[in-house]
């Protein structure tokens, strides 16, 4: 197992909870490709989709459950929970006020030390339902 490689997960969780966008720089590629549909290509991306979440939950939290990397060292797999309080636009929703939290899973390629690839699955439906936006599933809008 790759320890820096293990490490760069855990960093992910650590630079989006510092709210420190220019940290991304650390541990993503110039020639990342973002698998996201949210996320522009390469660190300025990253950094301008995070930068959007945080502006809508500025007291967002990012905690690493587990993270795995593989017997080669060129892919590592996160769980994180993500925690705050929707303050501001987020995803196009007014704020509410309201505490959310969600987990996410997170895939990357990695070379020579740096995320080079992301794919995620984000349970966005259930942050839509903790601020209101979306009616919890068997009730009536």
């Amino acid at each position: 197992m790759s320890i820096a490689s293990a490490k760069l997960g855990q960093l992910f969780a650590e630079i989006v909870s510092s709210h420190d966008m220019s940290r991304f720089d650390e541990i993503v590629a110039p020639n990342y490709v973002n698998h996201n549909p949210f996320a522009e290509p390469g660190p300025e991306g990253v950094k301008k989709a995070f930068g959007a979440i945080i502006a809508g939950v500025p007291d967002l939290k990012v905690f690493a459950e587990d993270v795995f990397v593989s017997a080669d060292g060129t892919r590592v797999v996160g769980r994180y929970r993500y925690q705050g309080t929707h303050m501001g636009n987020f995803l196009g929703y007014p704020a509410t006020g309201d505490a959310f939290a969600m987990r996410s899973i997170d895939i990357w390629r990695v070379e020579d030390g740096r995320f080079v690839e992301h794919w995620d699955e984000l349970n966005t439906l259930d942050i839509f339902t903790q601020v209101g936006a979306v009616p919890p599933l068997g009730q009536p809008s």
